[in-house]
């Protein structure tokens, strides 16, 4: 069998770096991790340490509160499977300013390199769980995967500029002995900063 094609995580990541230009970006786990390599900026926060799978909802509230502004949460599938219930909640309440990544590797990278539930090898007749699917039974219709380094960056542009809630699923590689995400700094005081930056860059 021929194995799936993945990029790498800190260049997808990259990509959505050179992007962005003055969205709110939330990381967790392997993507805060390689998110922090690329240097910071007011409008990051970097959900480390987290509650396993809740990013999704942080962003939702920011995304509500910050109707003018683009809210970008990058995720991984195992923090996905983690609330999946949240993808509901979202589209339920349909803020066209947010955008959620979800980085697929078919591992709890940060914990351990686990397999998920939702990977091809951890699952009894093999066939790996659908993400995109999932998102769009749960009511997303504007959906997009990507698997090519190349055409991630190529399509970038036109995922930002689609009318959310976005769904975006990036098929990435493990990243060898990824280790859990260092705080930058205490929850409380990065979590003023950011108030503060949005008060700031309204």
């Amino acid at each position: 069998m021929t194995p799936p094609q993945q990029m790498p995580l800190p260049a997808a990541l990259e990509v959505l770096h050179d992007a962005r230009t003055d969205q709110i970006v939330i990381t967790t786990m392997g993507s805060a991790r390689e998110w922090m390599q690329l240097g910071s900026d007011p409008l990051d926060f970097v959900y480390a340490p987290s509650a396993m799978g809740e990013a999704p909802a942080v962003g939702l509230g920011l995304a509500l509160a910050q109707p003018d502004r683009q809210v970008i949460v990058c995720n991984g599938d195992g923090c996905m499977l983690m609330n999946l219930g949240s993808l509901v909640t979202v589209t339920a309440q349909a803020p066209r300013n947010y955008v959620l990544i979800v980085f697929e590797n078919g591992h709890y990278e940060v914990t351990g390199m686990q397999q998920t539930a939702a990977s091809a090898d951890a699952r009894h007749r093999g066939d790996a769980i659908d993400f995109c699917a999932t998102a769009r039974g749960c009511g997303f219709t504007s959906v997009y995967e990507f698997d090519d380094l190349n055409a991630w960056r190529d399509s970038i542009a036109t995922v930002l500029g689609d009318t959310g809630p976005t769904f975006v699923l990036l098929k990435v590689a493990p990243v060898p002995g990824g280790a859990v995400p260092r705080s930058p700094a205490p929850p409380a005081e990065r979590a003023a900063a950011l108030r503060e930056a949005l008060t700031t860059n309204a």
